[in-house]
């Protein structure tokens, strides 16, 4: 371990790598009407507004590249699903079992523990081609019958996104950096690729608002969140101030007691054609926020 991996609190013990507690911010709170929001959140049976699943992804890089070194960025990949909320600052830590010595393709499970003990998130990590599902690839996409999809109705598996145009600029970044608990050097200043790498928040961005929103006529008015979120290096990493294509699919839709919910995976590709980054999210919507389900929203 370096000096700069002991002062910043991992530890390695019976096999598990661990982070320091982290106090994660909401730095969503004043989107009135977001899941984000506390009165919202409240309202839809959550303790606040909630911490968004992409900013605990922030937790993880410091202990990959303690696990599997900078390739990690390269061809490296996170894997979560999301199983309990937090709210803002609510102390977190995150957990991944160390690795075979001088691994060149393997996976390991990570997870994500609020400091009493109730799990936050559950998956892996990986470097390479482990040759195994990860995580979210493992799970599968139709745990409910279908039903009758009310939000969803315009959405199908297959649909393809339009393609967008996307990017992180060094001014983005440093707002992010502002809140995020795990800082990297190699976010705002010279990295082994050259210039700062995006961070996990805002290239779960990248790989998702503006494909989503080509959507928007398809998709019923409700409060929305992540429910599990895969981000892949291809040829990594994705770097900022740089253009990149996203285009994506659709992979299911489907409907849980209290949610609609659509899986997709989207890809981003630089001007060369070469694929550099890959997402697969579950997005879910509540259904008591919704018009479209009155009898839900009147309990």
């Amino acid at each position: 371990m370096t000096t700069q991996e002991a002062a910043s609190g991992i530890t390695l013990s019976e096999g598990v790598i661990t982070g320091p507690l982290r106090r994660s911010v909401n730095n969503s709170a004043t989107a009135k009407g977001s899941i984000h929001d506390d009165a919202t959140a409240s309202k839809l049976g959550f303790r606040g507004g909630t911490v968004a699943g992409s900013i605990h992804l922030e937790l993880f890089p410091p202990l990959a590249v303690h696990a599997f070194g900078q390739r990690w960025f390269e061809h490296g990949t996170i894997s979560m699903y999301f199983l309990n909320a937090t709210t803002d600052r609510e102390a977190v830590r995150a957990y991944l079992k160390e690795p075979p010595a001088g691994a060149v393709d393997a996976q390991v499970d990570a997870w994500v523990l609020r400091e009493d003990g109730m799990q936050v998130a559950q998956g892996t990590l990986s470097i390479g081609d482990p040759g195994v599902p990860t995580a979210l690839q493992a799970r599968p996409l139709d745990r409910f019958e279908p039903g009758e999809l009310r939000l969803l109705a315009g959405v199908e598996a297959g649909r393809k996104f339009e393609p967008v145009r996307v990017s992180t600029s060094l001014d983005q970044q440093v707002q992010r950096l502002n809140v995020t608990t795990e800082p990297m050097d190699w976010y705002t200043g010279d990295s082994p690729w050259g210039g700062p790498v995006v961070m996990p928040a805002p290239m779960v961005q990248m790989l998702y608002a503006k494909s989503v929103q080509t959507l928007r006529g398809g998709i019923g008015q409700a409060v929305g969140l992540f429910g599990a979120i895969e981000l892949r290096n291809i040829n990594g990493p994705v770097m900022v101030g740089q253009e990149y294509t996203c285009t994506g699919e659709v992979i299911a839709v489907g409907q849980s007691p209290k949610t609609e919910y659509m899986w997709f995976e989207t890809g981003l590709d630089d001007d060369s054609g070469k694929r550099i980054a890959e997402m697969r999210m579950l997005l879910r919507w509540m259904k008591a926020s919704s018009p479209l389900y009155p009898e839900l929203r009147q309990q």
